[in-house]
């Protein structure tokens, strides 16, 4: 299973990460639904967004989409998110017992590093996929650097991913890229702007694939 979510995230290049404070669960759906629209086929729901686990099981419904869930901090998070339907669970922090109990559960942890020790006690923990978080302030410099003596790394950024950067995330070694604010901009959710939603999320599909 875990084989098969990597190479879901790896084909796909980015991932369509939502994460608002919007107590209406449409507005979120509306905005996963534009960025599907757009291209994206892997999404992230952090649990945080109001009414995530109900959003992720009805997303993991369709076999086109890989969800998973951001902002996992507990063992009972994960086993939530897991029951709901998510294969792959993402933290913003590298906590060793969340990621034992990813793997427990069978399925893929990216926790959040942000130096090259983090990452190597990530991978060394059992991630397999290791978010970058926050985004250094050598961009895809760092990454090309601290990939040299570590190519087995599966290094995913998240912060200040944009269409025009993304490309070149990919071209430094990222094994894909976390899109936050560029598909999910917070005033075009409130302004429920589907349509500028789904533009964004067409154009960065297209940046990833070129």
């Amino acid at each position: 299973m875990s084989e098969v979510v990597l190479r879901g995230i790896r084909e796909a290049r980015a991932i369509a990460i939502l994460r608002t404070n919007d107590h209406d669960q449409a507005t979120a759906r509306g905005a996963l639904a534009a960025a599907v629209r757009g291209g994206f086929r892997v999404l992230q729901v952090t649990i945080s967004t109001p009414g995530a686990i109900e959003i992720i099981a009805d997303l993991a419904r369709d076999d086109r989409l890989l969800v998973g869930a951001g902002t996992v901090l507990t063992g009972a998070q994960a086993r939530a998110a897991v029951e709901a339907g998510a294969r792959f669970l993402v933290a913003p922090v590298l906590d060793v017992e969340v990621v034992a109990e990813a793997t427990r559960l069978g399925v893929v942890m990216m926790p959040g590093c942000a130096t090259p020790t983090e990452l190597w006690k990530a991978h060394r923990s059992g991630a397999a996929l290791q978010k970058l978080f926050p985004s250094p302030a050598g961009g895809p410099s760092w990454l090309r650097d601290v990939l040299a003596p570590m190519p087995f790394l599966r290094v995913i950024p998240i912060a200040g991913i944009s269409v025009d950067n993304a490309a070149e995330w990919l071209a430094a070694g990222a094994f894909a890229v976390g899109c936050v604010g560029a598909v999910f901009p917070p005033d075009e959710i409130a302004a429920h702007a589907w349509d500028k939603i789904e533009a964004r999320a067409r154009a960065l599909r297209a940046a990833v694939q070129d």
